[in-house]
């Protein structure tokens, strides 16, 4: 691998409007389809379900034992390319509650600051929503070629664990990927 590509991979991971853009897409897909978008519940579960989209092995992985009770899921898994399953969007680190970033709070603080989300409290959790600006943009970007890709996945991670509450999720990632339960907390998540 030459180094001009391990320095754009590099620059990439460290870009904060690659990652907005990605959270702008999932939180896109968890909005739903009415004119007011639905809110994701909580900060972990956005972390959790940007792991399945961040890792795409894992997704299919997860897409794969869902399948076994719901049949949409194995074609979803396979219409993930070939070449996009060993691709990691952008590591993510262990985490005592599972994957974690610790630039979510940021990107959330951008997104409100820009106007394109609100972030909200209700009893004891966060709620974070799509503004009608964050919700305009997300649709821009999900026609945008270069981020089709991501838009389609992020739509297949909602589907597959939307759903679920982030206690759920987590115990659902372990069993996908029971390696990661071993690694040491604070070291980056290398599936």
């Amino acid at each position: 691998m030459s180094l001009k590509i391990l320095q754009l991979a590099a620059a990439v991971e460290n870009s904060d409007e690659f990652n907005e853009a990605r959270l702008l897409l999932l939180l896109k897909a968890a909005a739903g389809k009415d004119e007011i978008a639905k809110p994701l519940e909580g900060i972990m579960k956005l972390a959790k379900m940007d792991f399945l989209l961040r890792y795409p092995n894992m997704l299919v992985r997860a897409l794969n034992v869902i399948g076994e009770s719901k049949k949409s899921a194995l074609a979803a898994a396979a219409a993930i390319p070939e070449q996009d399953r060993d691709t990691i969007e952008a590591r993510m680190i262990r985490f005592r509650f599972g994957p974690w970033d610790p630039r979510y709070r940021r990107w959330l603080s951008i997104l409100v600051a820009k106007q394109l989300a609100v972030v909200y409290r209700e009893g004891r959790t966060v709620k974070i929503q799509l503004s009608k600006n964050g919700m305009a943009l997300s649709e821009q970007l999900a026609e945008a070629e270069a981020f089709k890709p991501l838009a389609e996945r992020a739509k297949v991670v909602n589907s597959a664990v939307g759903n679920m509450p982030s206690s759920k999720i987590t115990a659902f990632v372990y069993k996908i990927a029971p390696e990661i339960i071993n690694m040491k907390w604070g070291n980056a998540i290398e599936l």
